[in-house]
């Protein structure tokens, strides 16, 4: 709705200079005035002020200030309604996203703070989007905030800030992201969100490798360094070409292109408990293959027998079609 406003203010804009444009070359070339007195003649004509005339007029100017009059009454009153409505309708829609996006925030619960809407934060934003985890972005760029409001809950402001980390509910969200270009940045996010939130699971950004054991020491869970994977992923093209792009194959976004899935054990019914992984049966009913699990201390076994035992906090890591993903989630989450 307020693109339209926007695009009614453009044309309304166009139309009151196309008018003033009109009105100076008129008393230009028709009544032979310099550019300053038919500038001013047109303005003090089409706003009706009533000032004196730059000097006497012959049958010529009185009858194109009579046309321009005419012309202009309508296009000029039409014009600053708009600019008005426009400038009024546009102060009230940013009243209005600031409240939907507080109302929106209120409600959020076990959701995702991503600090930085970067190249890294865009990524983020959209793999959490593809998978339906609430998220909310901290950003200090307002141009980029009115970009994109309409698809993403914002909080303005600097991640560094304790204020805007509560803001952004940090006390009852699940995990943070922090994407700042700079490590000192993320650096000091991590702390100040590790000491508002004990439970809080913290992935950062790094650039140099120095500063990986600062970001552990500080609170973070998981470190990413972006630019040490973009040269192992090319090294490994080179390596092991065919492999790497079978598993660039794989997928994990999207409803209809998803290959591989987790599957928490606590997520499924209580029936599950310590039996197998022979007994879920996820082969026959569904297709699919289990090719990891994930057991309650963190450690991960790659291919596992069929006769581990499903304990509670583990994980499952299946491959599949997705048609044979989608037919897994519809039978184990239908009864859970």
């Amino acid at each position: 709705m307020f693109q339209l406003f926007r695009s009614k203010f453009y044309t309304a804009l166009i139309l009151l200079l196309g008018v003033i444009s009109a009105g100076t070359l008129g008393y230009k070339f028709i009544s032979g005035y310099d550019w300053v007195d038919a500038l001013y003649m047109t303005v003090i004509t089409v706003t009706t002020v009533g000032f004196r005339e730059v000097g006497p007029s012959d049958t010529t100017t009185k009858l194109f200030t009579i046309v321009l009059i005419v012309g202009s009454v309508f296009i000029f009153a039409y014009s600053i309604s708009v600019i008005t409505e426009y400038i009024l309708s546009k102060s009230t829609f940013q009243n209005i996203k600031f409240r939907e996006m507080k109302k929106k925030l209120e409600q959020m619960e076990n959701h995702v703070i991503i600090c930085g809407y970067g190249r890294n934060g865009r990524q983020a934003a959209a793999k959490l989007h593809a998978h339906r985890r609430p998220f909310v972005v901290i950003e200090r760029d307002e141009e980029l905030i009115d970009r994109f409001a309409e698809e993403i809950v914002f909080v303005h402001g600097d991640a560094n800030d304790d204020d805007v980390l509560k803001e952004a509910g940090i006390e009852r969200a699940k995990s943070l992201i922090a994407t700042l270009p700079n490590d000192a940045d993320n650096l000091f996010v991590v702390l100040s969100s590790r000491q508002l939130n004990k439970r809080l699971s913290i992935i950062s950004r790094a650039s140099n490798e120095s500063t990986l054991s600062k970001l552990h020491l500080a609170g973070a869970n998981k470190t990413i360094m972006p630019d040490k994977i973009g040269g192992d992923h090319m090294a490994a093209l080179v390596v092991m070409p065919d492999l790497i792009e079978f598993l660039d194959q794989l997928s994990i976004d999207g409803d209809n292109s998803i290959n591989l899935e987790e599957i928490a054990i606590d997520d499924l019914t209580e029936d599950f408990s310590y039996r197998s992984i022979r007994d879920l049966d996820i082969r026959k009913h569904s297709g699919c293959t289990v090719i990891g699990y994930k057991d309650p201390s963190g450690s991960y076994i790659i291919n596992p027998e069929a006769d581990t035992k499903l304990m509670p906090h583990a994980k499952l890591v299946v491959l599949g079609r997705p048609e044979q993903i989608n037919k897994l989630n519809s039978i184990l989450f239908r009864n859970s």
